[in-house]
């Protein structure tokens, strides 16, 4: 297993990666301490640095220049409980530029009464940034929480609304 750790203009992103697919990914210039993140059954047992993911990195290179579809197709492995699983892959729906509540993410993860789990699953989330959590906030417009600050997740939800604004 491979990381690495790369500057974007909220701080250094950590990737934690197989040869194809991103295990583990958050703001931290310490790829390690994202290693709990991972589900045991896909948790490497060490890694080894690189300076470069090849196309992981590059998705992040452009995503921070401004094409911000560019995370979308980034291959993600996760390993956790059915309702997890699910809301991370709704999460990858959420279009950038236009957040959804957590209410909203619980009904797109097959049980609309589960707004709790709905943040959990955003706050349980290995792979930031790939699996868009930040995407998420609070009816009425509020940020909620976020892993990584709420500068971090302040940052890319402008980041994401400028891009939509240019591309309309």
């Amino acid at each position: 297993m491979y990381a690495t750790t790369i500057k974007t203009p909220p701080g250094p992103f950590a990737i934690v990666a197989s040869d194809e697919e991103v295990l583990a990914s958050g703001w931290t210039d310490e790829p390690e301490t994202l290693l709990p993140l991972i589900g045991a059954p896909l948790r490497p047992t060490s890694l080894t640095h690189r300076r470069d993911l090849g196309p992981l990195t590059r998705a992040l290179r452009d995503y921070v220049a401004g094409d911000v579809g560019a995370i979308d197709a980034v291959p993600v492995a996760q390993a956790a409980s059915p309702f997890l699983e699910r809301a991370w892959a709704e999460l990858r729906r959420i279009p950038a530029g236009a957040p959804e509540t957590y209410a909203q993410l619980a009904a797109r993860s097959g049980n609309p009464r589960a707004v709790r789990a709905a943040g959990s699953a955003c706050a349980r989330n290995p792979t930031a940034l790939f699996v868009p959590c930040h995407r998420v906030v609070r009816t009425g417009g509020g940020l909620g929480g976020f892993a990584y600050g709420l500068g971090v997740k302040r940052w890319l939800l402008g980041h994401e609304a400028q891009a939509a604004a240019t591309a309309a």
